[in-house]
C-alpha cells in the first residue's frame, strides 16, 4: 500500500492518492479552503505566539491540499502553550468532569501555570492518559447512550492535537462527509440531501445505520489508517494512549480494545478518518465504476444516506456495503437499515405494485415524506420526528417540577429560551403544524406544573393562554428552503 517517495525526504513516505473526481449536485457544497505549501514542516519555536500558529497551521493545509501522496514527519512541535491555552479556551465552560474531578472555572483559576506544566510534560514524553469517566444518557427511543468524558488535560491535548490534524484531513475528506467538520453544518447536510433527491434522478433511498459505530471502531484499522498521512509517531503515541486508556465505570478501570471513545473531543475526527477510508472513499468508487444510474451520497458521522435512481443500484451496493463493513469490524443494523421507494415517482411506482403511500425515511432529527404542492408537483416534506419532540418534552416535564415554586417570570424565561432553541433548528419549511404542536404540548405542561404547586387556585386555560402569549413566542419559518440557501452558499 505505502513506498518510499524518490524525490522527496525519504522521512516522507507516499501513498495512494484519494480519489474525488465527480460531484454530483448533492455533493456540490465541496469547496475546499486551502492554499499552496510544503509538506515538510520547519520546527517552529515552542513559544509560539498569537500570530505564528495560525500561520503555521495554514501551512499545514497548503501542503496537505498540494500533496496527497505525502505523510507529515513533523507535527508534534504545533502542540506549543499558546496551541494548548486556545485548545482550553474553546472548551465548554460547563462540560462534566472527568475522572481527575477538574471542571474548567477551577482550571481557569490557575491556567498559566497549568499549561505551561502539561505543555513540559507533552513535549517530554512524561504525559499519561486518563481513562475516561463512563455516563449514560438517554437516547429518545428510551435506550442509553454511553459517553466517555475525559479528564480535562485530556481534553485539552486532545482539542489540540484534532485542530491540527484538521487541517491535513480537511482536505482530504470528501464532498459528501458533513458531520463534525469546520465549516458544515447538519442542516448543511440536510439542505444537501433535499436537493439531491430534488434535482436528481432518484428513485430510491438507502437508510443505513451502523450498529453501535463508535464502540465498534478497530483500534488497529484506526491507527494504519492515520499512518497514511501522518508519519509523526509522537501524535501516533498520542493517539494510541487515549485509545487505550479505557473508561472508569462503576469503580473499575476496563480497557478499551475497541471504539474511539463516543464522547471525547477528538472521537469525532477519528470516526471520520475511520469513515473516510471504509466507506467514503469506496463508495466514490462504487459510484463511478459499478453504478448503472444515478447516485447522491450524504453522511454526516455515522449517519448515512445513499440515493439510486434504480433499485437493482441500491440492491446491489447494499449487499456489497455490508461485505465492506464486516472486513472492518463494523455491521449493518438489520433493524434499522432500509432500501426503500422515494422520489417523484416513488408513488407511481407503488401504486403499480399495489402498496400504499410511500415510506418515510428519518435524518438528523427530521422525518422525510414524499408530498406534494399545492400545484402537484413533487415535494419533499420534513416533519420533526415526533420520538424526538416526545423525548424533548418529557425533557422539559422533569426540569419544570425541579423549578415548580419559582416565580412565573423566572419560569417564563427558561421556557422561552427552551422554545427559541428548538425553533432554532426545528424552523425548516414544511414544519410548521409540528412546531405548534410542540409549543401547544409545551404549554400544557407548564399549566400542569402551575396546577400542582397550588390546590387552591383554579388555573383555566384562557388565562394560560395568556401567561403563555406573554413569554412564549409563536413558531415562525427561521430557515429558507434548501435550494435557495444551497444555491448561495455554493452558487456553482
Amino acid at each position: 500500500m505505502m513506498h518510499d517517495h524518490e524525490e522527496s525526504d525519504p522521512a516522507i513516505v507516499a501513498m495512494n492518492p484519494a480519489n474525488k473526481t465527480g460531484v454530483p449536485v448533492a455533493e456540490q457544497g465541496e469547496r475546499r479552503a486551502g492554499t499552496e505549501g510544503n509538506a515538510v514542516q520547519q520546527p517552529m519555536h515552542r513559544a509560539q505566539n498569537r500570530e505564528s500558529m495560525p500561520h503555521a497551521l495554514e501551512r499545514i493545509r497548503k501542503a496537505a491540499r498540494h500533496r496527497k501522496k505525502e505523510r507529515f514527519t513533523s507535527l508534534f512541535h504545533h502542540l506549543g502553550t499558546e496551541a494548548l491555552r486556545e485548545a482550553f479556551f474553546a472548551l465548554k465552560r460547563e462540560a462534566a468532569s472527568g475522572v481527575d474531578g477538574m471542571t474548567w472555572r477551577t482550571y481557569e483559576a490557575d491556567a498559566d501555570r497549568l499549561i505551561c506544566d502539561l505543555h513540559q510534560k507533552v513535549q517530554s514524553g512524561k504525559y499519561r492518559a486518563k481513562p475516561s469517566r463512563r455516563v449514560y444518557i438517554p437516547k429518545p427511543d428510551g435506550r442509553q447512550r454511553p459517553l466517555a468524558v475525559a479528564a480535562l488535560e485530556d481534553k485539552i491535548v486532545q482539542r489540540a492535537t484534532a485542530t491540527v490534524l484538521n487541517q491535513i484531513y480537511e482536505e482530504d475528506f470528501l464532498g459528501f462527509s458533513y458531520g463534525f467538520r469546520q465549516g458544515r453544518s447538519q442542516h448543511d447536510a440536510l439542505d444537501a440531501l433535499y436537493v439531491g433527491i430534488d434535482r436528481r434522478k432518484v428513485g430510491f433511498i438507502l437508510d443505513a445505520d451502523i450498529a453501535g459505530f463508535f464502540d465498534a471502531v478497530s483500534q488497529d484499522w484506526l491507527l494504519r489508517f492515520l499512518e497514511h498521512r501522518v508519519g509523526d509517531k509522537r501524535i501516533i503515541r498520542l493517539i494510541q494512549k487515549w485509545l487505550k486508556a479505557g473508561v472508569l465505570e462503576d469503580g473499575v478501570i476496563k480497557a478499551a480494545e475497541r471504539g474511539t471513545g463516543q464522547g471525547a473531543v477528538i472521537s469525532p475526527l477519528l470516526a471520520n478518518i475511520y469513515l473516510h477510508y471504509v466507506f467514503d472513499l469506496w463508495t466514490e468508487r462504487w459510484r463511478r465504476r459499478e453504478a448503472i444510474g444515478d447516485m447522491i451520497i450524504v453522511r454526516y458521522a455515522d449517519d448515512i444516506v445513499v440515493g439510486f435512481q434504480y433499485e437493482a443500484d441500491g440492491r446491489r451496493f447494499l449487499n456489497m456495503m455490508r461485505q465492506r463493513l464486516e472486513e472492518f469490524a463494523l455491521q449493518l443494523n438489520p433493524d434499522k437499515t432500509r432500501l426503500i421507494a422515494f422520489g417523484r415517482f416513488a408513488a407511481q411506482w407503488r401504486k403499480q405494485r399495489g402498496f400504499a403511500k410511500p415510506e418515510t425515511f428519518d435524518f438528523l432529527g427530521f422525518t422525510h415524506i414524499c408530498g406534494r404542492t399545492r400545484l402537484g408537483r413533487f415535494q419533499i416534506l420534513r416533519k420533526s420526528r415526533r420520538t424526538r419532540r416526545i423525548a424533548k418534552l418529557k425533557e422539559i416535564k422533569e426540569e419544570l417540577r425541579r423549578r415548580m415554586h419559582q416565580p412565573i417570570p423566572q419560569q417564563g424565561k427558561w421556557l422561552r429560551q427552551v422554545l427559541q432553541g428548538y425553533y432554532a433548528y426545528h424552523a425548516v419549511p414544511t414544519n410548521m403544524r409540528s412546531l405548534r404542536i410542540f409549543r401547544h404540548q409545551l404549554i400544557r405542561l407548564w399549566m400542569n406544573s402551575l396546577y400542582r404547586r397550588s390546590q387552591r387556585h383554579r388555573l383555566h386555560w384562557e388565562r394560560m393562554k395568556e401567561i403563555a402569549d406573554d413569554w412564549l413566542p409563536n413558531p415562525k419559518i427561521l430557515h429558507p428552503w434548501p435550494r435557495e440557501r444551497f444555491s448561495v452558499k455554493y452558487p456553482r
